[in-house]
């Protein structure tokens, strides 16, 4: 489908050409390439790399190793590979910024590298990735790009987190693997990177506090400046870029006058020259490259290129001119080069389209197709300057095709979790443009506006997917939406296991558990024609398009004695959780806190338990508001639970809760990574240990990604610690689960990750939940 008339309004006014004509110029300045290195989207360096790019024409690129999969989401409640598909198109966006390529360690939602949570050991983060694989990944990344230099994001140091650990030594490793012909777990040819340099600060934050000082700076690379086009510091653009990061809450204003340099550690060197500056005993321009006199004529009309700024047609007239020269030098120029040759083409090529005013969109007539589909296509095209103008298709295996129509013939199904991203080179399907100015040819790859997804034939939506069986409940039937049904004339059958019963319903399915039912995790799948389905997960935002995650389609449904209770609950929730869901699949009376509930003491009584969901505070200013009445409330008998919070979600220790309590920072101090930690109860006799369920040992078994994070660091006399837990070698916390008794109210604090292990159906977290919402008595 085309955008929106109001989103390519939107596009054109965030996108004025001379803004456009500058930044396609300016990689015109250096063959230089850098790569910076992370373990998750968002830790790239932004301001420095928006200085290296957008002011000195250094060609960018970032290896990641994970998606950001354990990562928190504040915009909205996708989780594991759904957040890891958000993350992947959030981070090309702030990519497109920077004009950076990405290469990702990760190649798919089940790899071993993945953000399994936090980590504190570089060690263990190595371990559960795979540390060969790790490698492995990493060498093809930097044969393939072929970077000059390297740079991770952070230091290897205690303190630090240990996936950003655990990329910053496989950087090292890598490196010198990559220039390694012995090394043979890769296919890609042998590449010597020249220099790696490492941070000259601290990585400690909100998050981190690494335990010793950076290395000595070797150079100061400057942070200065400002672009001449927008007018706008270089921190003020990677900020732009970094904005994207939303569901991570990442872009801040920085005003101008704030700018810093960049100290920098020189790691390693491969070359006799290169220690007194970033560029130093590497080829800067084109000029570099060799000695011919195509080679000389090429450089000089990129410079004439460059200052000829903001004339268009003089600036294509020297694009074109130099790439003629480029192509003519290309076959005297050493294989060593080959690759900042084939840029610096790409590079010219999208000047001349953007300098010659040629405008391209194309659309399909549906942006989802099936393995064997058709679609019509639409193009809309402006010749502007151009002398001659040949639009094709590009179109990948199993398409075919032309301008009117497009068909795939047992096309594989689109990959969320793509290994690369190149701006320049969209993937296919796509337009070819090809242009002739001045006599000279040049193309350029243009995506369509919203890229074509190929979808799975059978699939369905079952609603809910997880579901939990309460036997202290009465109700053991569980209504199951189908919907989207794709054929919709398919056959459709709920894969029932021995003793449970499915019937058919007009809206899907009711399955009703066997009277004599256990405990366990049981896992119906979705039969479309008696053969398996998938469910799609499709994840878009209104500035993003969309992708999907294809599972197979099942239910999965955990049965457990959770016990119950019959209080009055209500759930204020920031759209972070679904704590609300999972109360109501125990079987518990739990509703929605509305503004309206919060504005009066009488409407606050109507609840026995309020829920106040994770980041709550910070989300909801109505709930943040209503603070004093919520307070008056508890001490008037009711029973507050609030989950974990940042120090940063409007938490101020003396007066969100109803007595004093402070959540300790960095993270990284206040909180237990490791999901099997020992868990030792301190208080064996307080109720929510015991009513309605007894916690034993067997409740901390099967835990997901970790214990619980910004644990409370320190609390008023009035708050009984009930839970005490350690990482390896680590001291104890005992800010995990505290509960004060308030008038004849109860306030209870839970840094445990609770929410996150209801989506994984850990049983003794509903266990738990469920006294954790028991009134005082």
């Amino acid at each position: 489908m085309p955008l929106t008339d109001l989103h390519r309004i939107s596009r054109q006014k965030d996108d004025p050409f001379l803004v456009q004509l500058w930044r396609v110029l300016v990689p015109l300045r250096s063959v230089v390439s850098f790569m910076n290195t992370g373990a998750h989207p968002d830790d790239e360096t932004s301001e420095m790399l928006a200085s290296f790019s957008l002011n000195h024409g250094i060609d960018l690129s970032y290896a990641c190793s994970t998606r950001g999969e354990g990562g928190q989401n504040i915009m909205g409640r996708e989780a594991g590979a759904a957040l890891g598909v958000l993350r992947t198109a959030e981070m090309e966006q702030a990519a497109d910024i920077l004009n950076m390529r990405l290469y990702w360690l990760s190649e798919t939602p089940d790899d071993t590298i993945f953000d399994f949570g936090f980590s504190k050991s570089e060690t263990d983060t190595l371990q559960t990735w795979d540390h060969k694989r790790t490698l492995k990944r990493f060498v093809d990344i930097l044969r393939e790009e072929r970077p000059d230099i390297i740079c991770p994001t952070f230091l290897d140091v205690p303190g630090q987190h240990g996936h950003h650990r655990a990329m910053t030594q496989a950087a090292e490793e890598a490196m010198e693997l990559a220039a390694d012909p012995a090394y043979t777990e890769s296919s890609y040819p042998v590449w010597q990177v020249s220099k790696m340099y490492l941070p000259a600060w601290s990585g400690a934050g909100q998050s981190y506090d690494d335990d010793l000082p950076p290395p000595p700076a070797t150079i100061e690379v400057s942070g200065h400046g400002l672009d001449p086009v927008t007018g706008a510091t270089f921190f003020q653009l990677g900020e732009q870029s970094r904005a994207f990061h939303k569901s991570q809450g990442m872009g801040r204003w920085i005003p101008k006058g704030r700018e810093h340099n960049w100290p920098l550690h020189l790691k390693v060197c491969n070359l006799p020259d290169g220690k007194a500056s970033l560029e130093a005993g590497l080829p800067s321009t084109l000029k570099d490259l060799g000695s011919t006199p195509e080679l000389t004529k090429a450089q000089l009309e990129i410079e004439a290129a460059l200052s000829a700024f903001p004339d268009a047609s003089a600036i294509l007239k020297h694009a074109s001119a130099a790439l003629s020269q480029l192509r003519a030098a290309a076959p005297d120029i050493s294989p060593v080069h080959s690759h900042r040759v084939a840029r610096k083409e790409s590079q010219l090529s999208t000047l001349i389209r953007v300098a010659a005013q040629v405008d391209c969109y194309g659309w399909l007539e549906k942006d989802t197709l099936k393995p064997t589909d058709q679609a019509s296509v639409s193009t809309e095209i402006d010749q502007g300057e151009a002398e001659q103008l040949d639009l094709l298709l590009h179109l990948p295996d199993h398409w075919e095709g032309d301008l009117a129509s497009i068909r795939t013939v047992n096309a594989p199904i689109s990959d969320p979790y793509p290994s690369r991203y190149l701006p320049d080179q969209p993937e296919a399907p796509c337009l070819k443009l090809e242009l002739t100015t001045h006599g000279v040819k040049s193309r350029t790859l243009i995506p369509f506006d919203i890229p074509p997804q190929v979808l799975p034939e059978r699939s369905a939506d079952l609603t809910p997917s997880s579901v939990v069986v309460n036997l202290s409940a009465a109700v053991k039937k569980k209504p199951i939406r189908l919907g989207n049904v794709s054929p919709p004339d398919a056959s459709k059958t709920l894969d029932a296991l021995d003793g449970w019963t499915v019937s058919s319903t007009e809206t899907g399915f009711d399955v009703a558990a066997p009277g004599n039912l256990s405990g366990g995790l049981y896992h119906l799948p979705l039969l479309l024609d008696d053969i398996p389905a998938v469910s799609i997960q499709t994840i878009t935002r209104d500035d993003l398009p969309p992708r999907s995650l294809c599972r197979p389609a099942k239910v999965s449904i955990r049965v457990v004695d959770a016990g119950t209770t019959s209080a009055r609950i209500g759930y204020a929730g920031g759209g972070n959780d679904r704590v609300d869901y999972w109360l109501q699949q125990l079987g518990l009376n739990v509703s929605q806190i509305s503004r309206n509930d919060l504005e009066t003491d009488a409407a606050l009584s109507r609840f026995d338990t309020i829920v106040i969901g994770i980041f709550a505070m910070k989300s909801r200013s109505d709930v943040f508001e209503a603070l004093p009445a919520l307070h008056r409330w508890v001490s008037n008998g009711g029973t507050l639970l609030t989950l974990y919070h940042r120090p940063w979600d409007n938490w101020q220790p003396a007066s969100t809760p109803p007595a004093h309590l402070e959540i300790g920072q960095p993270s990284l101090r206040w909180r237990v990574t490791d999901e099997t930690a020992e868990v030792t109860v301190l208080d064996p006799t307080h109720p929510l240990l015991n009513q309605p369920n007894v916690i034993g040992a067997d409740d901390w078994s099967g835990w997901h990604k970790e214990r619980g994070l910004y644990f409370a660091k320190s609390w008023d006399p009035q708050y009984v610690p009930l839970l005490q837990m350690s990482d390896p070698g680590e001291a104890p916390h005992k800010g995990s689960l505290l509960a004060a008794d308030i008038g004849r109210g109860r306030h209870v604090h839970c840094a445990l990750i609770l929410h996150h292990q209801m989506e994984k159906l850990v049983p003794g977290a509903f266990r738990l939940m469920v006294n954790l919402v028991t009134p005082r008595q």
